[in-house]
């Protein structure tokens, strides 16, 4: 497989000023663990990366956002850290990620780092200190607390609170050394660290610091919305049927977020000369909070990611899955076009290494139309108002694994789960199974499919988690040899964001809100609209839109001949159009 070694398109640092160039900026993450494998072992590495940079310059993003490389035991697949400024020997050296950075620089791409300080690892020596005794100096940098009034340490009912853990049972671990218990929002080798000590604060922004004098061009900030916490530490409400209770409008968006934001943006990027991306992952964020997090006056950061619309397939929780209403897309996709239309900013994705594959969860996996879906669905994402981002194999159209039991999984949240709810309540294995599989976060993380060769080319070895068998259709080689394959719809894509200022600054109205097949929208910007039409159906369809559309330039689709405003299962089509001088001051609708 081989690719031009570097990118000819126009990169958006020309054409933007250095305040919004991220508005014309694509963003591709990169899960090292999964991504390519340099030396056999079966566990994708930097040096597997460094040897993908012309593949990525070739797609033509700008920035590459990579997860969590740091020292770490491997609990939560590196988002358990206990170095933050060592990198972890199965990942390569800090040679090798200087390595990396220049060679992003030199293709014209930055390196956003994966920043998780809303937690340690168990085994950082920060925590090792603090769990030694009560009066170690640093006890009060993570979150300890005696058992509940009238409870023995130790028992069942004496944690400090009732909060349950995003990956089930309690949030609070019991630690015998000094008798307390200390708080984990997450696993329970993920402390959390106590944002309140102003010590703990920073040194997190020392160690960020560190890396932005290495070369590194911003973080992406993982759960930032929870390190401020109610001090108060009340009780949460308990659903019927739940043991534990709801902690989360007690840390989520605390009292004292946005004063530790803003102080981390004096500390850390306020003197520094150059463009840097700040991206806060914000579980449970609103519109009107992310309007106050994403103001470029405030000085916090410069776009959040919201799950909203990332919850809209699930039933009770995301173990009950449901289908997707477009109609209730386009209303919390619009909805959040238009909170952020005059103020802040947009992150747009489908994809990430904690959701599934969108090509199984929203489009249509089967072989007809996997192709077609796919476009779609990225047609359709990367027109809107905002920074695209894709996630490792997104390009390729990669679907979910068709894991065969629970011993194929390697995600704790999965495997916590299950055993919850096969031991603890009794359910049937095979039913819990097949309610894991539509949603569950090791979809996302099988190794990228390079080409048809042993293993998708990912590894010369085993790989840590099963390759999807579906990669002898699905692979970057095979899809590099064609114009009309999906990575080159998204290359195509891509580009068009650096060259049209209307996809980058235009404003955003939504169309037919009420229709379940067609998903429409028109951008303007400079007396040019673009209207974008997208099937999220595997039929036939008649786009109610202007008919005067149907005369207008297509800039971009994924079908190859025009049908006007005839769509045709899961197809995609965007025109343009220049608006007539009289209805350049009229207002507009927005959202």
């Amino acid at each position: 497989m081989t690719v031009p070694s570097l990118r000819s398109s126009t990169r958006p640092s020309e054409r933007a000023a250095a305040d919004d160039w991220f508005h014309s900026a694509v963003v591709y993450q990169v899960y090292p663990r999964s991504f390519a494998d340099s030396n056999g072992d079966g566990v994708g590495d930097l040096r597997g990366v460094i040897g993908k940079l012309d593949y990525l310059g070739h797609l033509g993003v700008d920035v590459v956002w990579l997860s969590p490389v740091y020292r770490s035991p491997h609990d939560d697949n590196g988002y358990d850290i206990s170095d933050y400024r060592d990198i972890d020997p199965a990942f390569g050296t800090l040679e090798d990620l200087d390595e990396l950075i220049a060679g992003l620089h030199a293709r014209g791409m930055k390196l956003v780092m994966d920043l998780v300080v809303n937690h340690t690892s168990d085994e950082h020596p920060w925590f090792a200190e603090s769990r030694a005794s009560k009066d170690s100096p640093k006890r009060d940098w993570y979150w300890w607390r005696p058992a509940r009034p009238g409870f023995e340490p130790g028992t069942p009912g004496a944690e400090p609170t009732n909060w349950e853990s995003f990956f089930s049972g309690s949030t609070w671990k019991y630690d015998e050394t000094t008798g307390e218990y200390y708080l984990h929002l997450f696993s329970t080798k993920q402390p959390d660290l106590n944002w309140e000590n102003p010590e703990v604060r920073e040194a997190v922004y020392s160690m960020m610091n560190w890396w932005l004098d290495r070369g590194v061009d911003g973080f992406r900030m993982d759960v930032i919305n929870l390190i401020s916490k109610d001090t108060a530490l009340p009780d949460g409400a308990v659903a019927e049927g739940r043991v534990f209770g709801n902690g989360r409008p007690h840390f989520t968006c605390g009292p004292r977020i946005h004063e530790f934001l803003q102080e981390m943006h004096r500390e850390v990027f306020a003197a520094r000369e150059g463009a840097f991306l700040t991206v806060g992952e914000m579980p449970g964020v609103t519109v009107e909070e992310a309007v106050a997090f994403t103001d470029p006056a405030r000085a916090e950061v410069d776009m959040v990611f919201q799950f909203e619309h990332m919850h809209l397939d699930h039933g009770g929780t995301k173990w009950q899955p449901a289908k997707l209403r477009l109609t209730e897309l386009k209303a919390s996709l619009g909805r959040w076009q238009a909170g952020l239309a005059e103020r802040g900013w947009n992150s747009l994705y489908w994809n990430n290494h904690d959701q599934p594959r969108v090509v199984s969860r929203f489009g249509d996996e089967s072989p007809e139309y996997r192709g077609l879906s796919a476009t779609m669905l990225a047609g359709v994402l990367h027109l809107h108002r905002g920074t695209p981002y894709v996630y490792q194999g997104e390009e390729l159209g990669m679907t979910n694994m068709p894991f065969a039991g629970i011993d194929d999984y390697r995600d704790i949240e999965v495997l916590n789960h299950y055993r919850e709810a096969t031991v603890a309540f009794g359910e049937d294995p095979a039913v819990v199974l097949a309610s894991i599989a539509p949603l569950n976060r090791d979809n996302a993380r099988t190794p990228v499919q390079w080409d048809a060769g042993p293993n998708a080319g990912f590894t010369s070895g085993t790989p840590w988690i099963g390759v999807n068998p579906n990669y002898t259709e699905i692979n970057a080689a095979e899809q590099l040899a064609r114009d009309d394959s999906v990575f080159a719809f998204y290359r195509r894509l891509i580009q068009l964001r650096h060259e049209l200022p209307v996809i980058a600054h235009g404003d955003f109205t939504m169309l037919l809100p009420d229709d379940e097949s067609v998903y429409a929208f028109t951008r303007s910007h400079e007396g040019t609209e673009l209207l974008v039409l997208g099937n999220f159906t595997g039929r036939e369809v008649q786009a109610d839109v202007d008919p005067a559309w149907a005369d207008a330039e297509r800039i971009i689709a994924n079908y190859p001949d025009a049908r006007g405003l005839q769509l045709r299962p899961w197809e995609f089509t965007a025109l343009v159009r220049s608006i007539p001088s009289s209805s350049l001051e009229a207002p507009r609708q927005r959202g």
